[in-house]
């Protein structure tokens, strides 16, 4: 299959694997490192959705230019998880492989995504309130201020199933600007990898949690600082669903879908080999070789 698919990067079968094995070094970091990684990555999506407000605000670009020009500047967030270093929430959602493989528990998968959440969560708020306490804010005339608490406000009301099926196509496609960053073998490769998909899924509008623990709570203490009402509830009215939608997308939708893909079919020739070696071959017969062209997955003949 990677004949099909191979260029000057990992291949995906490659990547596949690379995959299973950070799943299995993930579940194993300590505590400690892993609610520090945690927040670290909560700070940088922060980041790249400062950088993104910025380029909203500015009213002298169309509404399109400036979407896509937004999510192309948001990718900083992601380039920092990945070079820098650090546990993001939607990217580790690609557990579920090395889970579907059986080389870690559900419990380490379950216990990884929880904290890992909850220290994005931490970092994302935090960063919120560095932000307003700066004044950054009230940049360009508090242009910056009325973007963050429209956006905030626009988060907060939309409807639960609206929510979920949004954070189900933004992590679609955040993980498969992980999967393709792995094919990089260089910082310069990550970085064209994921700017692509990020902008995608950034001018398209839809929901990532980990930003949105940055975005809505600033919104809401922008609003505080106005004196307008502040619902509390409108977070958590995003966050449930959109957890659940980012969740979804990335480990079923990706982790689970090129598990099927390409490793799968490995196991299943592997198990065929090693009960083609413990029973002889009939007369006149020879026994299966890996890698046959018939081993293929029919559609990719």
């Amino acid at each position: 299959m990677d004949t099909l698919y191979g260029c000057d990067a990992f291949t995906p079968s490659d990547i596949a694997r690379r995959v299973s094995e950070l799943g299995v070094a993930k579940t194993r970091i300590p505590l400690l490192s892993l609610v520090m990684l945690g927040m670290l990555a909560g700070a940088f999506i922060g980041l790249g959705a400062i950088f993104n407000v910025v380029v909203l605000s500015d009213a002298s670009m169309p509404i399109g230019a400036r979407r896509v020009v937004g999510g192309m500047v948001f990718s900083l967030g992601l380039f920092l998880v990945l070079v820098a270093g650090a546990e993001l929430f939607t990217g580790n959602n690609l557990l579920a492989m090395a889970w579907a493989e059986r080389k870690v528990t559900t419990g380490a998968v379950l216990r990884n995504w929880a904290i890992v959440c909850t220290a994005n969560f931490a970092g994302a708020l935090g960063l919120a309130g560095l932000v307003f306490l700066s004044g950054h804010p009230a940049n360009d005339g508090g242009a910056v201020a009325a973007t963050y608490m429209k956006l905030a406000a626009a988060k907060t009301a939309l409807p639960w199933t609206k929510a979920f099926f949004s954070g189900v196509m933004c992590n679609v496609l955040v993980c498969t600007a992980v999967w393709v960053a792995l094919a990089g073998h260089s910082v310069t490769d990550k970085l064209l990898a994921i700017v692509l998909p990020i902008a995608a899924f950034v001018a398209a509008g839809f929901e990532h949690s980990i930003a949105n623990m940055y975005i809505i709570p600033l919104g809401m203490m922008l609003a505080w600082d106005a004196g307008q009402p502040v619902q509390l509830a409108g977070l958590w009215h995003n966050l449930v669903p959109v957890i659940a939608g980012n969740l979804v997308g990335g480990s079923v939708l990706v982790a689970l879908v090129y598990h099927v893909i390409y490793v799968r079919p490995r196991k299943v020739q592997a198990g065929a080999n090693e009960a083609g070696a413990a029973s002889p071959a009939a007369p006149g017969t020879a026994a299966p070789v890996a890698g046959d062209y018939a081993s293929e997955p029919a559609g990719h003949r």
